[in-house]
């Protein structure tokens, strides 16, 4: 009896244990007014401009949003120029969001009409090819887009 016992404690003791843990959360916006990426967790993850050896370019980031404002159009703008560098060389970004080029100024993205009854678009960010060509390197930047609810 003892020997079970103490067979039993030291299988215990050799067991194998898996343990996973994650973070769930989630934001529920006002029906009134939202701009939201369809995939929740663009906006969390590094995004990645994949380069295309064929073509020695660099793929566009494409993702699509959806929006609504139930009392007027949308704005958006840049809160700054955003680019991608790599501790000396500079990748300029465009940014488009539902076709519209961003800036640092307020434009118009999302009509009344469209705005009320909501819509998906896309916002598309794409590199600027540089005159002499891309300098081989890893180049990091951030985008900080900012998004207004434009009533008449």
């Amino acid at each position: 009896m003892v020997g079970a016992a103490l067979l039993l404690v030291s299988s215990l003791a050799w067991g194998i244990r898996e343990e996973e843990e994650f973070h769930v959360s989630v934001t529920i916006p006002t029906h009134a007014f939202y701009v939201l990426p369809v995939n929740a967790g663009f906006l969390e993850q590094e995004q990645v401009m994949h380069w295309n050896p064929v073509t020695a370019q660099l793929r566009s980031l494409r993702e699509p949003f959806d929006v609504k404002n139930v009392n007027g159009s949308i704005s958006a703008r840049l809160a700054a120029m955003p680019y991608l560098f790599n501790g000396r060389e500079r990748i300029e970004l465009n940014v488009r969001f539902n076709r519209e080029l961003l800036s640092l100024l307020d434009t118009p993205v999302i009509n009344d009409e469209q705005a009320r009854a909501g819509q998906r678009v896309q916002l598309e960010i794409e590199a600027v090819k540089p005159a002499d060509g891309y300098v081989p390197g890893s180049y990091f930047g951030t985008v900080h887009l900012m998004f207004e609810a434009v009533n008449p």
